[in-house]
């Protein structure tokens, strides 16, 4: 009898497969736990096509408003600048946004964590925030 957990196995730690910070999701067609798909051209990097200790992928959350775009523009920009070899997604689905718990936009995430929410960034702001995140 395991009463308590005695005599139990403890299980071993699991160390995530992917640059975001989890293991792939076998279930998805993307190929990747952040929900991007592998580059081809990249085979010796992460899943998501950017390096293991890097940023992986950014997505800005938002409802289609004025302040929600103009952010998805400065994360570009920022990204452009830094020149990171990483795609910016906008996502604007509210099912997809919600299950991010963002209750207040624009949101940034970096490599599926909200790093950001509930103000627009200028360009600058967005690169600082990415070098501190590892850029």
């Amino acid at each position: 009898m395991a009463l308590f957990n005695f005599g139990k196995k403890k299980e071993e730690e699991k160390v995530p497969a992917c640059c975001c910070g989890s293991e792939p999701k076998v279930e998805e067609s993307t190929g990747c736990c952040c929900g991007s798909a592998p580059k081809a051209e990249e085979t010796s990097s992460c899943c998501c096509g950017a390096p293991a200790e890097g940023i992986c992928c950014i997505k800005v959350l938002g409802a289609g408003c004025k302040s929600c775009h103009e952010q998805y523009e400065n994360t570009k920009a920022a990204v452009k600048a830094l020149g990171l070899s990483v795609e910016v997604e906008y996502i604007t689905d509210m099912e997809k946004v919600m299950e991010y718990g963002v209750m207040s936009m624009p949101a940034i995430v970096v490599n599926e964590k909200v790093v950001s929410m509930g103000k627009v960034l200028k360009t600058a702001d967005v690169e600082k925030l990415l070098r501190k995140l590892g850029c």
